[in-house]
């Protein structure tokens, strides 16, 4: 056995391991399959055991895998606390600041708050990733996140911004071809848009009340942006955030003052380590001034 691992190994081999297979952990981790692959070959040289089975369904992790998956895991955390505590020692304000967003913040809220951040601090580059991942902070795959969920990590530092508001909302063109519904029951007579696999809009409409399945939905999608869509083009009534709706004068709400849909908060988080890093509080502190006057 070496005396020490090349990192790049143990972050290929976690990346293997989480994902159940090479497609899905060179996405993860931005790096090429065949790369992905020598590394993982190697590291089963260097230690001279088999680490995955391949099969149909992917990567099969072999009992010895699972044992040095722990210590994996533990070398994980030293090498990213030693990249946030470095981070955190750099005094310049200048470089590049890495955020996380959902998709619906990222295309339709963030980009009008960078372009105004642009103006006061224009020595730092933004790179933008459109993810509902946590793990993007957690892994330092991003330095701040914008978050519909409160952040649960004890090694993040999350700060409510505001709630934001969402209504049931149709194409005019929709609502004149079909009706405009008067009262909430009549909801369940319209083309409705909700989700495929998250469950929220189901549970909703039982807290009113009414009984309604997947297939009480005439089209199904798990991303927002798709749900909008679907929303603009007059395909049926959806559930959008009121920020997302003022976007487009052709969206009508429906019901209004009717549905009492709760409201969702918007989280800032950003890592306790790197907080200190003169160029992350910059962008931090002007997000969480900036983000709510958008909402």
């Amino acid at each position: 056995m070496p005396h020490a691992f090349d990192w790049s190994l143990i972050r290929s081999f976690l990346a293997a391991l989480d994902a159940g297979s090479l497609l899905g952990a060179s996405r993860s981790i931005k790096t090429s399959q065949p790369t992905l692959g020598r590394h993982i070959a190697e590291l089963e040289r260097q230690l001279d055991v088999v680490l995955f089975e391949r099969s149909g369904r992917g990567l099969v992790p072999t009992p010895t895998a699972l044992k040095l998956a722990e210590a994996a895991r533990a070398m994980e955390a030293g090498a990213l606390k030693l990249e946030s505590t470095l981070k955190g020692t750099q005094t310049q304000t200048a470089g590049t600041v890495r955020i996380t967003a959902s998709a619906t913040v990222a295309v339709h809220l963030l980009p009008s708050v960078l372009a105004q951040m642009r103006q006061s601090l224009p020595d730092i580059q933004i790179e933008l990733v459109a993810s509902n991942q946590i793990s993007n902070l957690l892994r330092r795959e991003a330095d701040i996140a914008v978050r519909m969920v409160q952040p649960q990590q004890g090694s993040l530092i999350a700060r409510k911004l505001a709630n934001v508001s969402l209504g049931a909302y149709a194409h005019r063109n929709y609502l004149a071809r079909r009706g405009t519904p008067h009262l909430p029951p009549d909801l369940l007579l319209h083309d409705l848009i909700g989700s495929d696999t998250d469950t929220a809009i189901v549970q909703g409409f039982r807290a009113m009340g009414f009984t309604v399945q997947r297939e009480s939905f005439s089209f199904r999608s798990d991303d927002l942006l798709a749900q909008w869509q679907a929303v603009r083009t007059g395909l049926g009534i959806g559930f959008v955030a009121d920020y997302l709706a003022r976007t487009d004068p052709m969206v009508q709400r429906v019901l209004p003052g009717q549905l009492k849909i709760p409201t969702l908060p918007m989280w800032l988080a950003v890592h306790r380590e790197i907080r200190s890093n003169p160029r992350i509080r910059a962008v931090y502190d002007f997000l969480a001034t900036a983000l709510p006057s958008v909402i």
